[in-house]
């Protein structure tokens, strides 16, 4: 949930929230997305009960509920909190090609994981500690895959744990946790399974594989205060990414379609 709010190529407009429709397919079946980004429904029922309440109705956007769902589960699972800034508006259309060429990708390497990031305008520090909500969630098969199999920066032990649930061969939508030493917690557990070469992607490990982020990373073990402080101040930053608002695109109704 945490990242829910950001298709990284557009900003915080909840357009990742639309279903495909004639004109255009939105962004839940991009590759990052398709199968794995969930709690859809979740974020429906709220847009739901917000519409059934007169004085709400038509006032609170998907993006804004987004963006507020985003800091409350962090919070409800351990981590910190953050002043969200409101009155952002809903984006009237979605991209399936923007979202595929510019989320990162899991197969990433440190320098194309930097670039994504420093395209808006994020320090490494900030990418780092964003990388940080991969302590909770899930990832499906495929997009682990070649890293338990091919890499070589990572513990035998952990890659062979995950082989029965991901085969070199189907299962590819097959889940399994970011973070499986506390997957129910937000913490900094997160940077010490990459010190022990046990990050679940690709993209993960590479945070700390001998590269300029090592000491982010090492840092953050150390300092898990530091990290929460740096997370919740690079999330108030994600949620300003090029923000709708004044008459800009609309509040609508229902958060998977424009508003007719």
């Amino acid at each position: 949930m945490p990242s829910a709010c950001i298709n990284i190529s557009r900003g915080c407009d909840a357009s990742v929230l639309l279903n495909d429709t004639d004109t255009f397919t939105g962004e839940k079946t991009a590759f990052p997305n398709a199968n794995s980004l969930r709690g859809f429904d979740v974020i429906d029922k709220i847009k739901s009960k917000l519409e059934s309440d007169i004085i709400c109705a038509g006032k609170v956007s998907c993006a804004d509920i987004l963006a507020i769902a985003a800091r409350d589960s962090v919070v409800a699972l351990g981590g910190p909190t953050w002043t969200v800034g409101l009155g952002r508006r809903d984006s009237t259309t979605a991209s399936l090609s923007a979202a595929n060429s510019d989320l990162p990708a899991p197969f990433l390497n440190l320098d194309g994981i930097l670039t994504a990031f420093a395209n808006k305008n994020f320090t490494a520090n900030e990418t780092v500690a964003l990388s940080g909500a991969h302590t909770i969630g899930k990832a499906r098969c495929t997009t682990f895959r070649s890293r338990i199999y091919d890499d070589t920066n990572i513990d035998s032990s952990f890659a062979t744990s995950l082989k029965a649930n991901c085969p070199q061969t189907g299962g590819d939508d097959n889940l399994s946790q970011l973070d499986a030493t506390s997957e129910n917690l937000f913490d900094n557990a997160y940077f010490k399974n990459l010190e022990k070469e046990s990050g679940l992607l690709h993209s993960d490990q590479e945070l700390f594989n001998g590269g300029s982020t090592d000491s982010i990373v090492q840092t953050y073990i150390d300092y898990p205060s530091k990290f929460m402080t740096d997370f919740a101040n690079a999330m108030v930053k994600m949620g300003n990414l090029s923000p709708l608002t004044g008459n800009e695109g609309q509040i609508r109704t229902k958060c998977y379609q424009v508003n007719q």
